[in-house]
This record gives C-alpha cells, structure tokens and sequence, in this order.
C-alpha cells in the first residue's frame, strides 16, 4: 500500500514538474518555456533563439519529455476549415504595416506553417492576404489567429483581442467573407443574370481624375491572388473588370463584392454605351456633326459604334447603356394612352382655330431610329424620352398650332385627311434635321375641352346633317329595294309559268313557220299565175290586134262611105244619123270577130291600138267636129 502511494506521488510531482507531456495526434502542442539562460524575448512574441517565452515550433502527438519546471505545454486543436469554406489569418507579430497598406504583404511568405520563416522573411503582423483553403492546418496560434467560419483559433487572448477579432468576425459574415464568391448561369424560374463588381481594399490609390481601376488582365486569377494583382499594376477601388459565371475564392477583407444584373438589349433595340472611364478618345463623328464627340471602343464617352442585340457583360458603374429602338415606334399626344416607352408625359394639343374655338387634338406619329444615327441621337439628347419631351412634343405642338389658326373648327373635320398629308410632308424634313426618320402622322378627331359645349353644339349639328343625308339615302335605297322585290316576283311568276311559257313559244314558232311555208306556196302559185295571165295576154293582144287591123279597116272603110253620105246630107240629122251608122257597123263588127270590148288582163300601162280605144278615138273625132260645127255657125249667125 506504501508503495502504491509513493508511485502515485512520484507521477504527480513528474507531471507537475513537466517532465513528460501527451499530445492527442488531432492535436497540437505550443511549448512556453519558462525560464531560460538566455533571458527573456526583448523583441516581438516569440522567443526565436531560446529565451524564455513562446517558441516558434509545434508538438505534435505523442509524448514529448522536458527539464523538469522548465517548459509548459499548452495543447490545441488543429486549424480546421470545412469544404468550400474560407479562412483567414491575422498574425499577432511581425513587421508593422507601411501607411496606406490595409493587409499583411505575403509576396515572400509561401504558407504560414513555419512561424520561424515568417518572421525572418519579414511577415508583417496584421491581417494577411493569404487566405486558408478547405483541409486541416497546422499553424502555430500563438503568433496567428485563424478564423474560420465555425471558429476561431487562437491562444490566451485578452478583452482587447476578442473584441477586436468580433468586430472582425461581424465585417466577414457582413461580406460573406467565409464562401467563396459563386456566381451561377440562369436556372429556370430563379434565374438571374449576374455578374460581380469587384472593390479592392488594398493597394495604391487611383490618380485623381479616375473613378474606376482600369483593367490590368487576369494574371491575378481574377483577384484571388492579392499579390499577382498588385504587382501587376492594380488599384485600390472598384474595378473595371466584373467576374461572371464561376466560384471565385476572394479574401473579402482584400476585395469586396457587389452584384448586379447582366445588361440585355432586346431584339428590335440597340445599345449606345456612354463611358465614364478609358483613354481619351479621338473624335470620329465628322466635322459637319457639332453636337458632341463619338469615339471608339474602349475610350470615355459615347462609343460610336452601338451595341446590337444580346446579353452582356457590362459594368455599370464604368458607364451606362442608353437602349435606342431601331423598330417603328408610336408617340400618341394623347392623355392616359402610350404607344411606347417614350410619351409618357405627352397630351392632347390645345389649338384655336380661325372661328376662335379651343379644341383638343389627339395625335399619333410613327417614328423610327437608323440604328447607325442611334450614337448621334444619343449624343445630341441624352436619351430617346428628352427628345421627344424637350424637341419633338414643342416641334409638333408648333406645328399644328400655326395651321389650326387657318382653319376653323368645322374645316379641321371636315379635311383631317388633307391636313394629315401635308403634315406628313411638312415633318419629313424636320424630323430628318434630329437624325430621325418621320414614317407617319395620325390625326386624331379634335374634342372640347372639360366644360366647353360649344363645339358639342356644333357636332351635334353636322350629325344632323350627316342623319338627314342617311335618310334620304336610306328612302332612295328603300325604292330602288322595292322596285327589285317587284323585279324578284315577277321573276318568280314567270319561272312559276316557265313550263307554260316554253310550250306557248314552241307553238309560235311551229306556227310561224307554218305562215312562213303557206306564204312561200302562195308567193309560188302567184308566180305561176302571173306566168299563166302574161301567157294569156300576150296571146289575146296578138289575136285582137289581128281583127282590129281587120276590124278597122272595115270600119274605116264604111267611115269613108258614111261621111260621103254626111256629106252629101249636111245638117245635123246627118251627123246624127252617121254617127248611128258608124256605132252599129261598129258593134256588128265585135260581134263578128268576137273580140272582147276590154281585154281580160291588162299589166303595165294602157295598152294602144285595141278596139275599144280606136271606138273612143272615132266617137271623139266625131264629137269634136260636131261642136266645131255648131261655134262656125253661131260665129257666122
């Protein structure tokens, strides 16, 4: 039993005296030697040539044997940091930062695992630029506190140092500090363009007239490796250059990190870019454009070429991107209606007319941009909205305020179409001095203003008229509709008796042609007896001339008797008595000869030399010397 205790009393003084200590192998041993021959450290935290204090140099596990009441061992855990995670490193010692630099420079120091070639490099006490990366680390807490995201490492510190290393911990978790900087492409429903502005917190200043660090090229593996970035020219401020899609492992106490959104022109616009960075540019507008300077690419102010549609990259603190349409767009003047994005602030035109009425005229023009001339637009205006606010709405409101005093009231209705033309004419030109291209106006119809009923009075009369006009038309197409519903009855009579109808023509014509046949066989059997008559005639005149001949010769001769006998009587029994002797021998003779008194067909003229007339032609010879007998005889008596 004695001896038991003295075994239990002999470890307890040996582990009091610090002889022999364990380390856990998933720990770490700072070793703090108490006392030494070389005195005490006279510079800095830890004792680098033996003298008592901290020593540079870590236990790991096992057991480790010192000088009895010499050494103390203080054991920790090993510097932890989780997947995708960040760490950072402040160094309690070291050289003191220059004026103006803001972290630790680590240009010379490759890692913090060797305390002692730290310091003799010249590490510099502070935060530093080198960030830890995921794994397990060994470094010494006395001379760094690691702080991660779950942790923070360190050894023996004071109120000082903890509310110093909070303050620090809240800046990181302000900044996301513990994660690496990810920025992802477009995933669905919650995607967002994004891209990331960087601001650097360490470095040299930017000269005076500079707002943004220009771009120095990616030999810094965009910002992630502090010391690339500075030796390469870098500034302190915010960057030209954005990172886009990708994870970046950024000490944010170096840099911070802002996103924005990508910038998008949409199809039917192009994007002038007005930069407030980059070289002085020369001019390439010409000498004929005074209204400002358009440069090239990359230099400050308006770019001359414009940006076509797509998505990019563009930092917006660098400058800004004025979209231009370069589609047909409507401007309406005309109160709560839009047509664009452009005409927001524009309202229906107050005119007064010749007849001194107030009327209000809604407007529409359509107005497109040659996306060439958009730079030049942009330029001369601002923007698409100051151009038309500040140039268009006064130049069109001019305009059609000088012709509406030419006009009265009635005449702008009555002849919008005309004045619509002529001011289609009249912009052209105007429109074209701005570097626009006027496609069209559209008038509108004038309307009174809030409270005025005079120019209602004055539509309400022309609707009148215009009723008065419809019903007369309305009456005259009432008649001509009745005339061809009395058409369309007897149409359909007629082709309700089509049937009788069709068989009442066949019949006139077969009885038309019937007429016509009868008509060729009387014209034919006429011919026949006109043929049959000549024949007869010809027949009978030559007879009758045959007997005349015979029958005038006797006749002749008893003439020559009976005026002998006349003669020979004298008086006027003997005229009578001669004539009865002529008749008689006369009538024997006919009856003789049996020629007819009149001939039986007479065609064309009278004939000569028949009978008959050779009877009248003796009686009239007789009767005329008669009566010159009777006028000797009165002359005489």
């Amino acid at each position: 039993m004695g001896f038991l205790v003295t075994i239990v009393i002999s470890f307890i003084l040996i582990y009091a005296a610090g002889v022999v200590r364990y380390i856990p192998n998933d720990r770490i041993g700072v070793v703090e030697k108490l006392w030494s021959s070389s005195g005490s450290v006279r510079h800095g935290l830890l004792a680098l040539k033996g003298e008592a204090g901290f020593q540079p140099d870590l236990l790991r596990g096992g057991f480790h044997f010192f000088a009895p009441f010499q050494y103390r061992v203080h054991i920790h855990p090993m510097v932890s940091v989780t997947q995708g995670k960040i760490g950072y490193v402040f160094a309690r010692d070291g050289v003191d930062l220059p004026a103006g630099q803001t972290l630790a420079d680590n240009a010379r120091i490759p890692h913090f695992l060797n305390v002692r070639a730290f310091l003799e490099a010249g590490g510099q006490k502070g935060p530093q630029r080198r960030i830890l990366r995921e794994g397990t680390h060994i470094i010494n807490p006395a001379l760094f506190v690691v702080m991660t995201e779950e942790a923070t490492y360190a050894l023996h510190m004071n109120a000082t140092e903890r509310e110093y290393y909070g303050k620090m911990r809240a800046l990181l978790d302000e900044r996301g500090g513990f994660t690496p900087v990810v920025i992802k492409e477009p995933n669905g429903s919650h995607a967002s363009d994004q891209l990331a502005v960087v601001t650097v917190q360490d470095g040299p200043a930017l000269p005076r007239d500079e707002l943004l660090a220009p771009d120095v090229g990616d030999t810094h593996n965009s910002f992630q490796e502090p010391e690339r970035f500075l030796a390469a020219g870098g500034k302190r401020g915010r960057q030209e250059r954005v990172l886009v899609e990708g994870t970046y492992y950024i000490n944010r106490l170096f840099a911070t990190v802002e996103f924005i959104t990508k910038t998008i022109i949409p199809v039917g616009y192009v994007g002038v870019v007005v930069s407030y960075t980059g070289r002085k540019g020369v001019d390439t507008s010409g000498t004929e454009y005074s209204h400002g300077e358009l440069v090239e690419h990359g230099c400050r102010g308006v770019w001359r070429d414009p940006l076509m549609p797509g998505k990019y990259a563009f930092n917006t603190y660098a400058g800004k991107i004025e979209l231009v349409p370069t589609t047909n767009f409507v401007l309406m003047w005309q109160s709560n209606m839009s047509g664009s994005n452009f005409d927001s602030n524009l309202r229906e035109i107050t005119l007064i007319t010749k007849d001194a009425f107030e009327p209000q005229l809604p407007l529409s023009v359509v107005v497109h941009i040659d996306y060439r001339k958009a730079p030049m637009v942009v330029q001369r205006f601002g923007n698409v909205k100051q151009l038309v606010e500040q140039t268009l709405d006064p130049m069109v409101s001019s305009y059609f305020k000088n012709v509406s005093q030419t006009h009265t009231f009635i005449e702008l209705i009555q002849t919008r179409s005309e004045l619509q033309a002529n001011a289609s004419i009249d912009m052209r030109e105007r429109f074209h001095a701005y570097s626009l291209e006027f496609q069209e106006v559209l008038i509108g119809t004038p309307k009174a203003q809030p409270g005025d009923n005079k120019i209602e009075d004055i539509l309400v009369q022309l609707r009148d008229r215009q009723i008065a006009r419809e019903q007369v038309e309305t009456f005259a197409q009432k008649q001509i509709a009745a005339d061809k519903q009395r058409e369309l009855r007897e149409a359909e009579r007629r082709a309700e008796k089509q049937s009788e109808l069709t068989a009442s023509l066949v019949d006139i014509s077969i009885k038309e042609n019937q007429g016509s046949a009868a008509v060729k066989a009387a014209e034919k059997r006429r011919q026949e007896v006109e043929a049959l008559a000549q024949a007869e005639r010809f027949k009978q005149e030559t007879e009758g001339l045959g007997r005349a001949a015979a029958v005038r010769s006797v006749g002749e001769a008893e003439a020559a008797a009976i005026k002998a006998k006349s003669e020979a009587l004298e008086g006027d029994g003997a005229d009578k008595q001669l004539m009865q002797t002529v008749m008689l021998r006369l009538a024997e003779a006919f009856e003789t000869a049996r020629v007819p008194l009149v001939p039986q067909v007479q065609i064309g003229a009278q004939s000569e030399g028949n009978a008959f007339s050779t009877l009248l032609a003796i009686m009239g010879s007789l009767k005329a010397g008669e009566l010159a007998a009777i006028a000797s005889r009165d002359t005489h008596g």
